[in-house]
């Protein structure tokens, strides 16, 4: 198993509820696959460095998981179909 380091952001336009599940299904991914969600953060509401589909702020997500190369494929892909995510970025942790 390998470790990783993903930010997500969200758009600001979702309503606590739908960010709950949106955040739970994101989790949800990993541990269906047989990872593990080691370390899971809301970073809060910030401004973006600039407009993201028109958007000006959103509210960042910060996640360690252990597991493999195949279920960090899915992962991005499913995160790239999600129009309720508006960036993410997923790095191998290599510090260990």
């Amino acid at each position: 198993m390998t470790k990783y380091e993903i930010m997500f952001i969200v758009r600001p336009t979702l309503d606590d509820k739908a960010v709950s599940d949106l955040t739970k299904e994101v989790q949800k991914i990993i541990t269906d696959n047989k990872g593990k969600v080691v370390e899971f953060k809301d970073m809060g509401r910030k401004k973006l460095a600039y407009p993201i589909d028109k958007e000006i702020s959103g509210s960042y997500y910060l996640m360690y998981v252990e597991t493999t190369h195949d279920v960090i494929g899915e992962f991005d892909r499913r995160l790239r179909i999600n129009e309720k995510i508006l960036r993410h970025l997923i790095l191998k942790n290599e510090s260990e």
